[in-house]
């Protein structure tokens, strides 16, 4: 996940109310949850202060720009013990992310993910009204029996968003559901894409102008020729356009500019990727057939395959049977056919972006 720039802190409870293995399974999770991120300071950066008697910080948020160093650094944190000091740990919070000591950028989108038994020693509600005040998102992932009320509303609004009950043994289970609504804050305030094919895909942006002052201008070219660069001009009401006719499997510079007649806004860019093309199998191959089976396999396979559907039944006839075999296989065998008999086989390729192309062969069993 590139092109999405923000800081993320997570507000670790390490005090003694935590077990050994909880504390070892919320690990796990930061890391899932900031595995597929793109790291650096142009994109996120990430943060862990501890909850304790005192609040301590793990790591700025510049030191880790690696997957790899940021994996061990989480695997190396170390539980303090001691009091559930989070309102301290808030207060602390505040300053860390506003401080260019510790790696904290200003203009970029600030997340806190506080992740809780659900007590706390000390008060919680004013210093988290003064993070959200600054801009500070609030997610909370409590593993205990917490307090709904108090908890609602520390979150950001609304709580069934922004706020997760879950057993520390189910928390992969919110994992791509947080991501996600991390990732909504981080890019809401930028150029990104959505619904990205082959040959096309549809550019999203903020509110920034309107009908009446001015229009936005949007170019974008292939990195590797920036050359041919092509231009489309949309009036300030909009705030998305579909770009088509592009080639497949192809990294697009794009950048859009607000033209403005009141305020100065400066340009916003972004990297993206087309998906492979979606080709038919170029064959369907049919061999190894005996009275009650023959071997199917088709060419070529594409990275950007989920999964091959096979579809068989005898000619003439109505009656169709379905095989589903993983987007890395080439091949299958189809079994349980009557002798003597001419099929017809299907191959649809299912790609990730939902499109589906097919091509067929006939077969025969044997006597």
């Amino acid at each position: 996940i590139s092109n999405s720039e923000g800081d993320l802190l997570f507000l670790l409870d390490s005090s003694g109310s935590v077990s050994y293995y909880e504390f070892s399974r919320v690990k796990e999770f930061m890391w899932d949850l900031v595995q597929p991120f793109t790291l650096g300071p142009k994109d996120v950066q990430t943060s862990i202060i501890h909850i304790s008697t005192t609040p301590t910080m793990e790591f700025p948020f510049d030191r880790y720009l690696s997957s790899g160093t940021l994996q061990q650094a989480i695997r190396d944190t170390r539980q303090l013990m001691g009091d559930t000091n989070t309102g301290k740990a808030l207060s602390y919070a505040k300053e860390l992310f506003f401080s260019g000591e510790a790696g904290a950028r200003p203009d970029v989108p600030k997340v806190l993910v506080w992740v809780t038994d659900g007590f706390s020693t000390d008060d919680i509600s004013e210093p988290m009204q003064l993070l959200k005040d600054m801009g500070v998102t609030v997610f909370i992932v409590s593993t205990g029996r917490g307090n709904y009320l108090e908890l609602s509303a520390a979150a950001s609004q609304p709580p069934e968003k922004h706020l997760h009950f879950v057993d520390v043994d189910d928390l992969p289970i919110i994992t791509k559901e947080l991501r996600d609504a991390i990732l909504d804050v981080i890019q809401a305030n930028r150029l990104h894409a959505v619904d990205i094919s082959s040959s096309t895909f549809r550019l999203v942006w903020p509110e920034l102008l309107s009908q009446e002052t001015g229009y936005y201008t949007v170019e974008y070219a292939p990195i590797d020729h920036l050359a041919r660069k092509r231009t489309k001009q949309v009036s300030g009401a909009h705030t998305s356009l579909v770009l088509s006719n592009l080639a497949p499997q192809t990294t697009y510079e794009v950048a859009l500019i607000p033209e403005s007649n009141i305020h100065y806004f400066p340009p916003q860019t972004t990297r993206v990727t087309t998906l492979a093309e979606e080709v038919s199998p170029a064959q369907v191959l049919i061999s190894e057939s005996g009275p009650h089976s023959f071997h199917v396999s088709w060419a070529p396979t594409l990275e950007s395959v989920i999964s091959y559907q096979i579809l068989y039944g005898p000619l003439p006839g109505n009656s169709v049977k379905l095989l589903e075999v993983d987007g890395k296989h080439n091949s299958t065998v189809v079994e349980n056919l009557a002798p003597n008999t001419t099929y017809l086989v299907t191959v649809t390729a299912v790609y990730k972006s939902g499109k589906e192309k097919s091509l067929s062969a006939k077969a025969c069993t044997q006597e």
